[in-house]
């Protein structure tokens, strides 16, 4: 099913998931789509493996965090998602060298925390790893005492953007 990108969010220099400026990073860009869930891309290269040919069940793990994480952006952007719990359901093998899809949904929310689940999508359509995640709700200040410039947190959009994702 096709779905209209109506935002895409920020990425930083040299966050592992999203930053741009990391050598070593997925590098993934991430997209708030029409049904206000939150699309990240990437695609995961050798330095990513677990074995030959695999990405790293601990990578995956991460970009499922991080998309879950992410969602809440989309109803506020001053609030953060940090972590409380992640459960990760392992189904099929992530191949390397593939355009990756993360899709990630609020389930619940109150005044300080929030709950997501989150899929890994094969580029065939088929979901190889889910999770649930619980994050407590933490405006910026609160997470670093380094502050956020346009030089560390920025939006940089990019021809290739998708207008639409399939999934």
């Amino acid at each position: 099913m096709k779905h209209t990108v109506k935002a895409k969010q920020n990425n930083s220099q040299k966050c592992f998931v999203c930053g741009l400026d990391n050598d070593f990073g997925l590098k993934a860009s991430f997209f708030e789509i029409d049904n206000d869930e939150l699309v990240a891309i990437f695609t995961p290269s050798d330095l990513h493996q677990g074995y030959p040919g695999r990405l790293h069940g601990g990578l995956a793990s991460t970009i499922l965090d991080e998309t879950i994480g992410r969602a809440i952006l989309i109803k506020d952007q001053n609030i953060w998602g940090v972590t409380l719990e992640l459960n990760v359901k392992f189904r099929k093998p992530i191949p390397l060298n593939q355009n990756l899809k993360v899709v990630a949904r609020l389930t619940e929310e109150n005044s300080r925390t929030f709950k997501g689940t989150g899929e890994i999508i094969l580029e065939n359509g088929d979901k190889a790893i889910s999770a649930e995640g619980r994050y407590f709700k933490l405006s910026l200040d609160k997470i670093t005492d380094k502050e956020f410039t346009e030089d560390e947190w920025f939006n940089l959009p990019e021809e290739n953007d998708p207008k639409e994702i399939d999934f």
